[in-house]
């Protein structure tokens, strides 16, 4: 059971973070919102909702299985240690907007301090609904706009040339966590694999945690927003989410504070090394000159 007040909240958004460690980031925001709703009675505050589409991408930002972004990284030659140190921000992170979303969210609307006694379950209704109730197919142009509009943002982002990206560094990093909360992290990653020379444990926190200051600059963010549409309306989730922002910055400094800069595994050059130790084949009966 759940701590009654915001100690409540703030353990549920715990429990997002070590999920999505190991579950991908979009499962975790949605197991966190389906559970914010039964708690809190369907009165979710934004700035909670926020907060568990932060937990999600802070706690895959550190794990090659928790985030698309970091299972990129991984695919291409980086080591699954060096996205380990993403952790040394997305933990003091969660510490800022956790307790800050949790005790909105205990001012909005209280959790449940008790459970109702004498609740059984009709298992002949639940056989009956599970098998004859009628799909709710109405709903599908809803989850359909969401997955487009997610997409057309994909598709923009991917067309953004590697040549106009700034040179590696930590100050272009921070940047791209801003511009991965109006851009799908995802195509981002790809540019900045493409280009090579970054620290990928500092990429990974800026690329995957940055896209939580909005809710359309993460799949997980879009994947809630689908769920708890009130998220949706951007002014309102940067007015009350305005704490994810700030555990940004200061994640951020904590990082650069304790690891610092250090480039990782420049997998453009393996690519390179690979292209040239590859044999080549000369057609039979042809002397090369």
């Amino acid at each position: 059971d759940l701590p009654n007040g915001w100690k409540g909240g703030f353990v549920l958004l715990v429990m997002v973070f070590v999920l999505s460690s190991f579950l991908d980031n979009i499962a975790a925001a949605m197991i966190g919102g389906a559970m914010a709703l039964v708690v809190f009675r369907g009165k979710v505050h934004v700035g909670f909702l926020a907060a568990i589409v932060a937990a999600s991408n802070g706690g895959g930002s550190g794990s090659v299985l928790g985030d698309t972004t970091t299972t990129m990284m991984w695919i291409e030659g980086v080591r699954a240690v060096e996205v380990l140190t993403a952790y040394t921000a997305a933990v003091p992170a969660l510490l800022i907007f956790g307790l800050i979303a949790a005790r909105q969210q205990d001012r909005f609307n209280p959790i449940t301090k008790e459970a109702p006694t004498g609740v059984e379950i009709e298992w002949k209704r639940v056989l009956v609904v599970a098998t004859f109730t009628k799909t709710p197919w109405g709903e599908l142009p809803n989850a359909l706009r969401g997955s487009i509009f997610l997409l057309s943002l994909v598709m923009c982002a991917s067309m953004m040339p590697v040549d106009e990206l700034p040179p590696a560094s930590w100050m272009s990093s921070f940047g791209l966590g801003f511009a991965s909360a109006v851009f799908d992290n995802i195509p981002l990653t790809k540019l900045a694999l493409e280009q090579g020379g970054y620290d990928w444990g500092v990429l990974a926190y800026a690329v995957g945690f940055g896209g939580s200051m909005i809710w359309f600059g993460s799949s997980a963010g879009v994947a809630l927003s689908n769920l708890c549409p009130e998220a949706k309306d951007t002014g309102t989730y940067l007015r009350h989410g305005w704490h994810v922002a700030l555990a940004y910055v200061v994640g951020f400094s904590i990082m650069m504070g304790v690891h610092g800069w250090h480039p990782g595994t420049d997998v453009r050059a393996a690519d390179e090394v690979a292209a040239v130790e590859a044999p080549t084949s000369t057609p039979s009966g042809v002397r090369g000159r």
